[in-house]
């Protein structure tokens, strides 16, 4: 198995697990609640995930 597709994989279902909560948050309209910020922070450690796998598929091309 490739390096680097297992975390791509994992950043791309965490990062649509936040996108899900973040739109649950805005039907609810309780802009005091602090879901959004929770769904912010999961969404950009899935991205992150995403990111660094990527990296590391690309440069295992290149070794």
């Amino acid at each position: 198995m490739r390096e680097g597709l297992i975390p791509t994989i994992l950043g791309t279902g965490v990062t649509a697990t936040g996108i899900a909560l973040k739109g649950m948050s805005m039907r609810k309209n309780d802009n005091s609640d602090v879901m959004p910020m929770v769904a912010a922070g999961i969404i950009g450690f899935g991205l992150a995930h995403v990111l660094l796998g990527t990296i590391d598929l690309v440069d295992e091309d290149h070794r």
